[in-house]
């Protein structure tokens, strides 16, 4: 049975039987991925840290009439993730689809930065997600084929404040590029998404300045607004369905144009861009509450 209530622009059943991971699905664009995913007829398998996030998210889905199971593990433990993933494949069979959405960084100056701080975020960006690729290749998808799409950031221009996520983001990009390469030959699409200045729950973990500056994020943004999970979540559909069959290697940008012109060019302000949001269960971040988005 489908789910009721995401009002996605693809077909109700178009991942029907399909048997999906969403990494990082208790929260943020991970969460309202895994709801449109099961809105399409996708078993959707949720992981994440905090067992009581992903409980929570599989009772939204469940009750609005989806299929979801969570399982909970760290994608940095090399061990846990081949023993979470051999369980997912012994439990439901076959994964046809890997959302490598798991991550998350803390705002540093380059010369800030610890080894210990550097080494988090590359665990969390970059090898984690490797290991969640590894493992699942090996599991499923060389024997059956199967899409992933693995999660970047707008880091084109580097990441000032951030460099260890740009980094990381920079890596799982090139790494996509080398795993679309070497696993065509079993059927194997990988493709990602760099997400730009989203308004997600993700937000809402910064303090200080990088919070006050949030709100006016959008005035240096080409649509001249934030973008919306559902709007990332779309993007990762299309990349997992049929539709992008001849779609690999690739790394989607969905940043509103933000890294376009310069800084010379005067950049006019308009209200012509308008947001997508079909998740039904979608709440802006207490950040941008007061018209800030």
């Amino acid at each position: 049975m489908s789910a009721k209530g995401y009002d996605s622009v693809f077909r109700n059943d178009l991942f029907a039987g399909k048997t999906i991971i969403v990494t990082g699905g208790g929260s943020g664009i991970g969460r309202c991925t895994a709801h449109e995913l099961a809105s399409l007829g996708a078993k959707v398998i949720i992981t994440g840290r905090k067992t009581e996030k992903l409980q929570g998210v599989a009772a939204e889905i469940t009750a609005d009439g989806g299929i979801c199971h969570s399982a909970s593990f760290d994608i940095r433990d090399e061990e846990a993730v081949k023993a979470a993933v051999a369980d997912i494949v012994a439990e439901h069979g076959p994964i046809h689809g890997l959302v490598n959405n798991a991550g998350g960084q803390f705002p540093a100056n380059l010369q800030d930065i610890s080894k210990k701080g550097w080494d988090a975020v590359i665990a969390t960006n970059l090898t984690g997600g490797f290991l969640m690729m590894r493992a699942v290749f090996e599991a499923s998808m060389a024997e059956h084929g199967g899409t992933i799409v693995n999660m970047t950031a707008d880091m084109w221009n580097g990441m000032p404040g951030m460099a260890h996520s740009g980094a990381a983001r920079a890596g799982m990009s090139n790494l996509t590029k080398t795993a679309a390469f070497e696993w065509a030959q079993y059927g194997v699409r990988v493709n990602a998404v760099a997400p730009g200045w989203i308004a997600s729950s993700g937000m809402d973990t910064y303090g200080g300045a990088v919070r006050a500056m949030i709100p006016h994020l959008r005035q240096h943004l080409p649509a001249k607004r934030m973008g919306s999970e559902a709007e990332v979540s779309s993007a990762i559909v299309f990349l997992l369905s049929e539709g992008a069959s001849f779609i690999t290697g690739v790394t989607f940008a969905i940043d509103g144009g933000a890294p376009l012109g310069s800084a010379v060019f005067p950049l006019p302000d308009h209200e012509k861009s308008t947001a997508y949001n079909g998740f039904h269960r979608a709440v802006d971040p207490e950040v941008l509450r007061g018209g800030g988005s």
